[in-house]
């Protein structure tokens, strides 16, 4: 793992002028008119070594990755934009001022890279990371935010992210984060990477907390799962999870169904089968 600490309907392009950046069903052009953006406004298609695209199936040496960049800041987008331009591995394909739209362009776009903020209105940042990673696979998400809380880490991670960096990082750190996570290392700070650690040597020999892969229950009914394996109650599930008490109510009884059972405590039992490895 690598140490590294870091909607808009409407994008602004290098010559300052703003350009429609909400994909058009159809409209073939609007991704060469946002990489002529990123490239200072050249005239002429972007090549296949320009635009991201792999030239017979492998990706050049040096060649620029394609990111979106997600931010309901119009000024940390433009920060970021024009770092990211300096640096020179980098053409900006869209930006994003929201959750939603940042799923709709990343799945328009289909770029290597999507560095989204936590905090995204709509849609939260996770929610969109998580519907990104699922439909476009081949896509990954940085996730970045400050002040960096722990738990929020996590879920980003469990929910498809390639890493989670700090805004107070400098712009170097950030391009070579972004630059490991597009050939498929996770970048995460030291300080994760030791939590990270400390979970797997606390986790329980039974498999308390350890989920299987092929489950009956979503990603999200599992985090309420686990807690209420860990005795917690209702309101100190929707708490940790940042949810409402009735939205963990819901989970629980959706929980309790599809597990074919009528309590937490039977729902804790057959949780602990469900964990235990199967041989052969």
């Amino acid at each position: 793992m690598n140490d590294a600490g870091e909607g808009m309907s409407k994008r602004e392009g290098s010559n300052g002028k703003s350009a429609e950046s909400r994909p058009v069903p159809g409209d073939g052009g609007r991704a060469d008119r946002a990489e002529r953006d990123a490239n200072g406004g050249a005239p002429g298609r972007a090549s296949a070594h320009e635009s991201g695209s792999p030239v017979n199936g492998k990706r050049p040496s040096g060649e620029r990755l394609r990111i979106i960049i997600a931010d309901p800041d119009p000024l940390a987008r433009r920060v970021i934009r024009d770092s990211l331009h300096l640096d020179g591995g980098f053409i900006v394909a869209a930006e994003a001022k929201d959750g939603v739209e940042a799923v709709e362009l990343a799945l328009h776009y289909r770029p290597e890279l999507v560095l989204m903020e936590v905090g995204m209105p709509g849609l939260d940042g996770i929610g969109a990371c998580r519907e990104i990673t699922s439909k476009a696979p081949q896509v990954r998400v940085v996730m970045f935010s400050v002040p960096q809380d722990r738990d929020v880490e996590i879920r980003a991670l469990r929910a498809g992210a390639g890493g989670f960096l700090s805004k107070n990082a400098d712009i170097e750190a950030v391009a070579r984060a972004l630059r490991s996570v597009a050939t498929g290392e996770a970048a995460v700070s030291r300080a994760l990477t030791n939590h990270l650690v400390e979970l797997l040597r606390t986790t329980a020999e039974n498999g308390s907390g350890m989920r299987p892969v092929k489950s009956p229950l979503t990603t999200r009914e599992w985090e309420v799962l686990d807690l209420i394996c860990a005795g917690n109650s209702t309101r100190e599930i929707s708490g940790k999870l940042f949810l409402s008490e009735d939205t963990v109510y819901s989970h629980t009884k959706s929980i309790l169904r599809k597990l074919g059972v009528h309590s937490r405590v039977e729902a804790v039992a057959v949780a602990g089968l469900l964990r235990q490895p199967k041989l052969g």
